[in-house]
């Protein structure tokens, strides 16, 4: 689980850092704003790819992807990517955990045999 939502995370750090280029146009926003809001972002998504498989690191990465959706406020285009991601954290909680459910029964196999 913990490569599928690594690299999930690691996308969406991409993902706010140009969202930040993009709200800097905004004349609505300071550039001190963006870039306060897309740098906290981008260092959660980083520390969260350490702290995935530990409690409450799957819920940590939930909010985030509320928080990427929530970014359409600002800039449309963020719903789109918010719920593309959302899927691919979705898929990655949901396979991943079935890959180490896999890797612990081949584990187990090998142990016994």
């Amino acid at each position: 689980m913990r490569t599928l939502c690594a690299s999930t995370l690691i996308g969406e750090f991409f993902v706010i850092g140009f969202a930040g280029l993009v709200a800097m146009k905004s004349d609505d926003l300071s550039n001190a704003t963006v870039w306060t809001v897309c740098g906290v972002g981008m260092l959660l998504s980083v520390l969260l790819c350490g702290v995935i498989t530990r409690p409450g690191g799957v819920q940590l990465g939930w909010a985030l992807q509320v928080a990427l959706v929530a970014g359409g406020f600002f800039i449309p285009m963020m719903y789109i990517l918010g719920l593309l991601f959302g899927a691919l954290w979705w898929a990655s909680v949901h396979y991943g955990r079935k890959i180490d459910e896999a890797k612990a029964r081949w584990a187990a196999q090998e142990a016994t045999t």
